[in-house]
């Protein structure tokens, strides 16, 4: 696995990862996928090649619908097909898993979510109320046969019985069959420490890429991508989704202004919004569990907004950083009719930006 500090040294980065540098580093999290990848050759509707899959991210070990975390939704750019983001924009509370795939398996996805809740809580749609399931998406139907909905409902239930603190990035999951600045994307993630004067915290990234054009892609603050013109890697997809957690005590307002930061990550890599591209950012915090039914006053103590600085800065290094992991592990997928996304040429990238740091130096 090749995650982009091994090979590149950004500078401007200013604070410490967690000890996994992964959005895992929060306690009680965990990351599940599960990667659908079969047949070759010319696409037939409803039958292949697949190269798609499903990625879940749990907030907690409980019972979600039992136990709610306090969240928001924020929507950058609303090119996207998501399910779910209403009511957590209008309640501020998550109450499943959170589920990442193609954007024409989102039904089905949630169908997976709603009877995983449903097993666990029988009582919903009879003695309580119905459920929220929460599922983004991205266009893979560059590589995958997208209409064949090849992620099924026991998928979505694998993918959460496998959920780990130790899980795959690159082209897993969710991320099989995306593409980034025109080179395979996927799932990356990304974790900062942040210190405020009343306590030490930590906030966390994952990224689901499949969006940016190759011109545009800037590492470091070098533009890679105009160096690497000429290349033939694919076409321009859209869409990226970014789950944003942190340990701490924060309100439903105060996620939503560190979810707005994310486009400040998204735009150092040289993300553009353009049309066609959905961004969309979930935020929540494992700092309190809000009971289902709760029917007493909430105690509910947060962080002064004077304290969020270093969350700002924190999830714009993060997202950065997991964005380029996200393309730095994965590695090349040839999909239906011959369609090619290619691994990030690791090797040529780590020269530019050296050599650009070299020019730099002689003209001081």
């Amino acid at each position: 696995m090749t995650r982009i500090r091994d090979v590149v040294e950004i500078p401007y980065w200013k604070l410490r990862t967690g000890p996994k540098n992964s959005i895992s580093d929060i306690e009680g999290i965990r990351v599940g996928h599960v990667t659908l990848i079969e047949g070759k050759g010319p696409l037939i509707p409803g039958r292949g090649p697949v190269r798609t899959g499903v990625t879940v991210i749990l907030p907690h070990d409980g019972n979600l619908y039992k136990e709610k975390v306090v969240a928001t939704a924020h929507v950058i750019n609303g090119f996207t097909k998501a399910v779910g983001l209403i009511q957590v924009e209008e309640l501020g509370l998550i109450e499943t898993p959170i589920a990442l795939t193609n954007t024409l398996n989102v039904g089905l996805v949630a169908d997976g979510l709603i009877e995983l809740s449903v097993r666990s809580n029988p009582e919903i749609g009879v003695t309580a109320p119905t459920v929220n399931p929460l599922v983004l998406e991205c266009n893979d139907g560059y590589l995958n046969d997208i209409q064949g909905r090849h992620v099924k409902q026991y998928h979505v239930l694998e993918a959460v019985r496998k959920a780990s603190t130790d899980f795959a990035e690159g082209a897993v999951g969710a991320g099989t069959g995306t593409m980034a600045f025109g080179f395979k994307g996927g799932i990356g993630t990304s974790s900062r420490i942040v210190t405020t004067s009343l306590e030490t915290y930590l906030v966390g990234v994952l990224v689901q890429t499949n969006f940016g054009r190759r011109e545009d892609l800037t590492i470091g603050g070098v533009p890679v991508g105009k160096y690497l013109r000429g290349l033939e890697y694919g076409t321009f997809p859209g869409s990226v989704n970014v789950i944003v957690a942190t340990d701490a005590p924060l309100t439903y307002r105060q996620l939503r202004r560190i979810a707005k930061r994310v486009q400040s990550g998204l735009a150092r890599v040289g993300g553009y919004t353009y049309h066609g591209s959905g961004e969309v950012v979930v935020a929540f915090t494992t700092a309190y569990r809000i009971k289902h039914g709760v029917k007493e006053l909430l105690d509910l103590k947060s962080l002064p907004d004077e304290e969020l600085n270093e969350f700002f800065r924190g999830v714009i290094e993060a997202t950065e950083e997991a964005t380029l992991n996200s393309m730095f592990n994965s590695v090349t997928i040839e999909g239906r009719d011959g369609h090619v996304a290619y691994q990030i040429p690791v090797e040529r990238v780590v020269e530019l930006i050296r050599d650009h740091h070299m020019r730099i130096s002689t003209q001081e």
